[in-house]
């Protein structure tokens, strides 16, 4: 079912489907289709989940210059963006697909360089509300009709933890890395840009996969990782060919939790934990991770957020990590500076002042 998400037109989206009774008796029959209807003529897109005809996921987003109408005050109006309408249906709200539509509206808010983003939500609403204040919302007001107003701020960045910063990178971070990933595993936990045409398209991937990752490795030595680390992605080719312009960093994340699952074969957590913190934000099987687990002497379980990836074309390459030195070492052992971080973002085609904010 995940692998449905996608942008589309309000036009080729079934009002009449019963998803959206919820959202008609919060904001009166009449009015919401009107206003449905009314973004339909205008062309306007939503990301949106369906299966066999059935809405089950549905995300609006809106440039808006307006004021905003609170029970104590009035925001004066300035650009922002809107996040108009975020609904999931209760039969798929899990985490994993909730913090992958609000990962996505967060790119969104950073690409529009927009100083607010906003949403509002009834109070009913605590899961998606407790969402939210993971990702660095905070409540600002009441609106007349109920509704809590929550925002975000480019100039009010929460940095103690990597979920309310997202998708931004923390100016405070000491040192990151790379983790390097066979390109087949890493297509199954990245989308990986070049096979994706459009920005859009990986938005779509994320959306259904969520954005955070788990990574499981078994390197042969202590690595160096830590919690606030931010680390590339390197795709590793494993192909005949060289590996120069084919191994590549494809993203870059931050650090969130690390588990030494088996430490020289000495056993840190049981198999039974081990598959359950895993979870389902691996790309292994289950009898993947238990061939992993028992036939391996060390193995490592790396928890990341998903902060951004390079474009079709901007992926940074072998060589251009090489010729800037920035490759002098097995991946595992390579250790960046925030400088150094700020230059692999360069060649990777990034705005860094949009990526890192002081």
């Amino acid at each position: 079912m995940l692998d449905k998400l996608a942008w589309k037109p309000f036009s080729e989206v079934n009002l009449t489907d019963g998803f959206f009774d919820s959202l008609r008796l919060d904001y009166d029959n009449e009015k919401f289709d009107n206003w449905f209807m009314g973004k339909a003529k205008k062309g306007e897109r939503a990301l949106t989940l369906i299966e066999n005809d059935r809405v089950y996921a549905f995300l609006y987003l809106k440039l808006e210059d307006e004021p905003i109408q609170l029970v104590e005050r009035t925001l004066p109006a300035k650009p922002r963006l809107k996040i108009g309408t975020l609904k999931l249906d209760d039969s798929i709200s899990q985490q994993r697909l909730g913090e992958g539509v609000i990962g996505v509206a967060l790119w969104k808010w950073q690409e529009s360089k927009r100083d607010t983003i906003y949403v509002t939500a009834f109070e009913k609403q605590k899961r998606l509300i407790g969402l939210l204040l993971k990702f660095g919302f905070e409540n600002i007001g009441t609106k007349k009709n109920g509704e809590i107003v929550l925002a975000r701020s480019r100039k009010k960045i929460d940095y103690s933890s990597a979920y309310s910063s997202f998708p931004f990178l923390s100016p405070y971070t000491n040192k990151g890395g790379i983790i390097p990933i066979n390109d087949a595993f890493h297509d199954r936990l990245f989308p990986y840009s070049e096979t994706y045409y459009r920005s859009h398209e990986i938005e779509e991937v994320t959306a259904g996969n969520g954005v955070t990752k788990v990574y499981i490795g078994c390197p042969y030595t202590t690595t160096h990782y830590a919690v606030g680390d931010v680390v590339g992605i390197y795709r590793k080719y494993t192909g005949e060919e060289s590996k120069g312009n084919r191994s590549a960093i494809t993203s870059f994340c931050t650090i969130t939790k690390i588990t030494t699952v088996k430490d020289n074969g000495k056993i840190m957590i049981g198999e039974g934990e081990y598959l359950r913190q895993a979870g389902n934000k691996t790309v292994f099987t289950q009898n993947e991770l238990l061939t992993i687990y028992r036939y391996n002497k060390n193995v490592v379980m790396i928890e990341m957020l998903y902060n951004g990836f390079f474009a079709k074309g901007r992926n940074v390459t072998y060589w251009q990590l090489k010729n800037n030195g920035l490759f002098n070492d097995h991946p595992y052992n390579i250790c960046y500076s925030i400088d150094q971080i700020r230059k692999i973002l360069e060649l990777g085609g990034s705005d860094v002042k949009n990526i890192i904010i002081n």
